[in-house]
């Protein structure tokens, strides 16, 4: 089943009912960024380790930092973390769990030796990976599919032809839902700057946060967005009017993977590996028990943030997000092509930003299908 989530960069230009709104996110940055080349402020996170077995036998690691969002499209760390089957898999080495709004501001702590293993977006982790030449991290599994809308204001867009001069949000210049929106517009056969968003349609940056004040006040005529923001707005009166599963075959691309240091994943294969068991064995309690699993989701949600999701929230919300070991790998390369088509970045050279090795061992072991890298595993 499911999850959410990703953001960020407000325009300055929003009118009216947003006016006051747009300063937030100008304040605070970048809060839950997915975008190719976006700068955020690193964000606060927790700092909290899991209760281990007085007798349980450690691994080569003394303890795992593990990063994710308080996102229902992290749902596996939302719940491994709190349900303790990730730390039951780790024996005697403590997880050690940290929460994070954006995705710069997680790559920042894994580069900077402060995070281990991460729960993060498909842009950051080919933005991280290309800028360190390779050298920084690798994708060790998939996580969430899907869950990712284009909501509009239908007294204003009735049709898909009715976008052409409204004013559409998403979460970040160059993050995953803004390249998505760009590359349907181009197909469609308008033209917007990739830049300042401006043309045919005017795509609007705002934070998540934000947007649906800003769909409220109709300072906004819809908004390609992952969820919750999107049953969120749909609970201000949206409609939904694409749902992006159904662009991409087998309705099925990326919208979270799991990342590791590539220093970590040298030195302690083990503890990787025992994560991995304990995600494969997450996603499979998730998908056997969905009611369950969005009730355990949105208490670790209501833990982390002080506030659970409202049932006309989570209950659109939660099935619209496929929870999947398959890090669906030619999905993010499309998605790079499409970034570069937008002119948001050059040509990367994703090769080896792979590294199933342990995922397919752990699959093996479990008598599941192996999963494939499309072409960019390590040699």
């Amino acid at each position: 089943m499911s999850a959410t989530g990703n953001s960020r960069t407000t325009r300055k230009s929003l009118r009216g009912g947003i006016a006051a709104a747009a300063a937030l996110p100008l304040l605070i940055g970048a809060l839950a960024s997915c975008g190719y080349g976006s700068d955020a402020k690193k964000d606060e996170s927790s700092d909290k380790k899991a209760p281990v077995a007085a007798d349980a036998k450690k691994l080569s690691a003394s303890e795992v930092r593990l990063g994710y969002f308080p996102n229902l499209t992290h749902a596996t760390a939302l719940i491994g973390v709190q349900d303790g089957l990730i730390q039951k898999e780790l024996g005697g080495t403590a997880l050690k769990p940290q929460t994070f709004n954006a995705g710069p501001s997680e790559i920042e702590a894994l580069n900077g030796g402060s995070l281990d293993i991460g729960f993060i977006g498909p842009s950051p982790s080919i933005n991280a990976y290309v800028k360190s030449k390779g050298k920084n991290l690798r994708i060790i599994s998939g996580s969430a599919s899907g869950g990712v809308k284009l909501v509009v204001n239908p007294d204003r867009i009735k049709t898909l032809d009715d976008l052409k001069g409204k004013r559409i949000a998403t979460p970040q210049k160059g993050n995953t839902q803004d390249v998505a929106l760009l590359n349907w517009i181009a197909e469609k056969g308008w033209k917007v700057d990739p830049e300042s968003g401006k043309g045919d349609v005017s795509v609007v940056r705002t934070d998540n946060k934000v947007t649906p004040d800003a769909f409220k006040s109709g300072s906004i005529d819809g908004a390609w967005v992952p969820e919750p923001t999107a049953s969120k707005l749909v609970a201000e009166g949206g409609s939904v009017l694409l749902d992006e599963t159904t662009l991409w075959p087998d309705k099925k691309f990326v919208i979270t993977n799991v990342i590791v240091s590539q220093k970590f994943l040298t030195e302690h294969p083990d503890v990787v590996e025992a994560v991995l068991k304990g995600t494969v064995k997450t996603n499979e309690w998730i998908n056997a028990n969905p009611d369950k699993a969005k009730e355990s989701a949105n208490a670790a949600l209501k833990s982390l943030s002080g506030k659970a999701l409202a049932a006309k929230v989570i209950d659109p919300a939660w099935p619209s997000i496929a929870i999947t070991d398959d890090p669906l790998a030619a999905t993010l390369k499309t998605q790079s092509e499409w970034a570069v088509k937008a002119q948001l970045i050059k040509q990367p050279d994703l090769a080896g930003i792979y590294d199933l090795t342990l995922l397919n061992k752990v699959l093996k072991a479990a008598g599941k299908p192996e999963v494939s890298d499309a072409g960019l595993g390590v040699k």
